[in-house]
């Protein structure tokens, strides 16, 4: 599977996604639906960006109990996205169910990653607040580590952590890297950040870019621009 950027079209409305996604006349850009969108228009904005001919990782993050997440991934199989994921936190019960409610009755399924520990969480705040006194890397891998036995395609981590999933899960387990920044860019509200040439060379298998992207002067050439560093 080869390198992908992936857009992340944090937008509130139909009309302002469509808009962005109209720019680009040569490319169909693999993109990335979160919450604020998702929750915004429902289910019909996956099904009109898939009718545009894009690639969608549906990013809703599901972490419940493990019967509610099958149900819920049940549902989602049908909306024709190529990617989803859930919170490695959920437990390794939680995320074979998910599995289970994901796969089609003809055996297909979308890919299915796990957020390990949000790119905007520092060693302290995950300390402080949520109580986990082992150091953030080790936390990340032991996530990964779960992920991978119960199933999934890949994990949600920083490219700063990417190359060390793979030695722990292997080349094929795959890895999500958002906090992608250019060099001459905005770090926002990111904690862990890379550059897209970075994160290449750190093993990441696919980048998540918002802003860089979407708020650019020029998005298209702020994506060819990302595609260049980062595929080649």
């Amino acid at each position: 599977m080869g390198r992908d950027v992936i857009i992340a079209c944090d937008f509130n409305s139909k009309e302002e996604v469509i808009a962005f996604l109209g720019k680009f006349k040569d490319e169909k850009p693999f993109v990335k639906i979160g919450m604020e969108l998702f929750y915004a228009e429902g289910p019909e904005i996956v099904r009109t960006i898939k009718g545009m001919g894009h690639k969608i990782f549906l990013d809703l993050k599901l972490h419940d109990i493990p019967n509610t997440v099958k149900k819920a991934m049940a549902v989602l199989s049908g909306l024709d996205v190529d990617m989803c994921n859930v919170h490695a936190a959920g437990t390794r019960g939680m995320m074979q169910a998910a599995i289970e409610g994901l796969t089609r009755a003809d055996g297909t399924r979308p890919l299915l990653i796990a957020v390990t520990q949000l790119t905007s969480t520092s060693e302290e705040v995950m300390q402080k607040e949520l109580w986990i006194e082992k150091p953030i890397d080790e936390t990340v891998m032991h996530y990964a580590k779960n992920t991978m036995e119960a199933g999934l395609d890949g994990v949600v981590c920083s490219p700063l952590e990417a190359g060390k999933v793979h030695e722990v899960c292997g080349e094929k387990f795959l890895t999500i890297t958002p906090g992608v920044r250019f060099a001459d860019g905005d770090v926002g509200d990111q904690k862990r950040v890379t550059t897209p040439a970075k994160a290449r060379e750190l093993g990441s298998d696919y980048i998540v870019v918002g802003r860089p992207i979407t708020q650019a002067e020029d998005p298209v050439a702020a994506y060819r621009r990302c595609v260049e560093e980062f595929v080649g």
